[in-house]
């Protein structure tokens, strides 16, 4: 046995296809299989099921894959201390981030990141909460910035900033002649709501159960964009996080935001890596930059 058919062996896993996985190898189809077969026959088990148009992993198989993540990344850590001792800030980093996040923070962190690490490369993955821990699990993914909370006694959580909700509304409803609402205000409101597995939506239901306010039937948004152009279109209202509304944000036409007094419904973000993480020295730094952003970028009160 050796890594480069551990390689073969979670592309395959990962891609349930060999010629796809041969290609994300960089090899042909029959070598990658070929490999397979030969490590089927070492380990004396079936890994895999070969079906026409699909490949299945046996139980077994699945058991060895998830072993050889393990493996693959403990490697993997192995070769990025040995290069970080000859130059401590250079190499990459794998982090994630989740979609009602990463269009909004990026433009104001990736810059100070690259002048502060100018030879580090920055490798970054947009994905739902649940796939983003997955893939950070399984050492796929060095840290990643999600919303708290996150209960995982594997993963360090640094604390990173707390975000704040407004309202955005159609110019004409009656709440809009308001220059700032309570939650209490949202008694009796359905609002726009986003697609099951994105956090937001978890977060907006709770601020939902807590003003007694409902979810606006047979309506359900993939990204905040949609959100944002059917409050545009007189369709209901929603809960936007802050960062979502601010520049390089360009105003969106017919849209009134308002921000809460009083208690403020908010989302917390933190970063998260694994414990056992080689990278810690490297990952504390950046999350102590990522903490440090301007005062103003999340205080509401800079949109009256």
């Amino acid at each position: 046995m050796n890594l480069r058919d551990l390689h073969y062996l979670v592309a395959l896993a990962d891609h349930r296809h060999f010629g796809r996985a041969a290609e994300a190898c960089f090899v042909s189809q029959p070598t990658l299989s070929t490999q397979i077969r030969k490590l089927e026959e070492e380990l004396g088990v079936q890994l895999v099921e070969r079906a026409p148009r699909k490949v299945l992993l046996t139980d077994v198989g699945r058991d060895i894959v998830a072993r050889a993540r393990t493996v693959l990344h403990d490697v993997d850590a192995i070769k990025a201390l040995a290069r970080r001792t000859h130059d401590p800030e250079s190499g990459a980093v794998r982090l994630g981030i989740f979609p009602t996040l990463g269009p909004y923070l990026l433009p104001h962190i990736v810059p100070r990141i690259h002048a502060r690490w100018p030879r580090l490369e920055l490798l970054l993955v947009e994905e739902k909460t649940e796939v983003l821990l997955t893939q950070l699990r399984e050492g796929r993914l060095d840290a990643a910035l999600l919303a708290l909370p996150i209960h995982d006694e594997q993963m360090h959580v640094e604390m990173l900033f707390e975000e704040p909700f407004l309202l955005a509304l159609p110019e004409g409803h009656a709440l809009a002649r308001r220059k700032s609402i309570t939650i209490d205000d949202l008694a009796n409101q359905d609002l726009l709501l986003l697609d099951d597995g994105h956090c937001l939506r978890d977060q907006a239901l709770e601020v939902c159960r807590h003003a007694g306010a409902g979810e606006h039937a047979g309506f359900r948004a993939t990204s905040l964009e949609t959100l944002r152009q059917m409050v545009a279109a007189n369709v209901g209202i929603t809960l936007l996080p802050l960062l979502a509304v601010k520049p390089p944000v360009a105003p969106s036409a017919h849209v009134q935001l308002l921000r809460f007094r009083g208690e403020v419904p908010s989302r917390r973000i933190a970063m998260l890596w694994r414990k056992s993480s080689a990278l810690g020295p490297l990952l504390m730094p950046l999350a102590a930059l990522l903490r440090d952003l301007p005062r103003d970028l999340l205080d509401p009160r800079t949109l009256d």
